[in-house]
């Protein structure tokens, strides 16, 4: 039987599990960390396919070779970390995780406003985007928008604030965002991955529409049966149309995941915790 103690790792919980929490906690598990992840339910996640929290719905999922597995209890996500996965919780205000004794905090929920009194002075706090500030109520900040910043480790301050406006991709911005003509209940006809052309109707909320403008593959789609409210984010189309990008994580989960790891070997060190090693990995 299977030791099912902590392993001798540093345990860093990640609070949300969408597709940049996602590729900040495969990055930090692929460097030898304990990742534990936090979401609520149902979690309100678009790109489902490269989200950890997608094992809320399904149980357990895999990310390009690292799985998340459902777990409800301390003893249960100590078992997930033993054999080498991601244990996700369905805990909001983190207190099982707080039974993981974590010596760093990754606010990944992409709130995007002040979050309010956060655990900085308990353990290493570090916010991804707007909303925090470095040295006030985290530790670290790491940018959240596309271009020449990206994934850059703010000690002091802020990241650039919420612009309100959807990043380009393949050249398109607003247009590739799918949003609900309503209240009500989401009912989908595509996958994400299905190829799709602009006037397509892709799903209905409530009997209305929901209409592509743009062609291209549905990159991401809340999960079917989901209730949603009107001109909230429902999906989105890559007008790239490489099916393969749906599936893998994003050159901006991966940038933001790469910063995360540089805050967290800067903090640690200052903290005087000790780096992992290689050797330590499924212990």
């Amino acid at each position: 039987m299977k030791d099912c103690s902590l392993p001798t790792r540093l345990v860093v919980w990640v609070q949300g599990g969408g597709d940049l929490g996602t590729g900040v906690a495969h990055r930090l598990h692929r460097a030898g960390l304990a990742v534990v992840v936090t979401e609520t339910s149902p979690p309100l996640v678009i790109r489902r396919a490269v989200a950890f929290a997608n094992a809320v719905f399904e149980g357990r999922w895999e990310v390009e070779g690292v799985t998340a597995v459902l777990v409800t209890t301390a003893a249960e996500a100590r078992r997930a970390l033993a054999n080498g996965d991601v244990p996700v919780l369905v805990d909001p205000a983190g207190e099982t995780a707080l039974a993981l004794a974590p010596r760093a905090v990754v606010d990944a929920r992409m709130l995007k406003t002040s979050a309010g009194p956060g655990w900085r002075g308990q353990m290493i706090a570090i916010g991804l985007g707007p909303g925090f500030a470095a040295g006030v109520d985290v530790d670290a900040v790491v940018e959240t928008q596309r271009g020449h910043y990206l994934g850059r480790v703010i000690l002091s301050g802020s990241a650039a604030p919420n612009s309100g406006v959807p990043g380009a991709v393949g050249g398109v911005g607003q247009e590739r965002v799918l949003r609900s003509p309503a209240d009500g209940r989401l009912c989908c006809s595509v996958q994400i991955g299905d190829r799709v052309e602009a006037g397509q109707v892709l799903a209905t909320v409530s009997g209305q529409p929901v209409t592509a403008a743009i062609s291209g593959v549905v990159r991401g789609l809340l999960h079917d049966g989901q209730e949603t409210t009107r001109g909230s984010k429902i999906g989105d189309i890559d007008p790239r149309g490489v099916r393969d990008y749906c599936f893998t994580i994003s050159d901006k989960a991966r940038a933001i995941g790469g910063g995360v790891l540089e805050a967290l070997m800067l903090l640690s060190r200052s903290a005087g915790d000790v780096a992992p090693q290689a050797s330590s990995l499924g212990e």
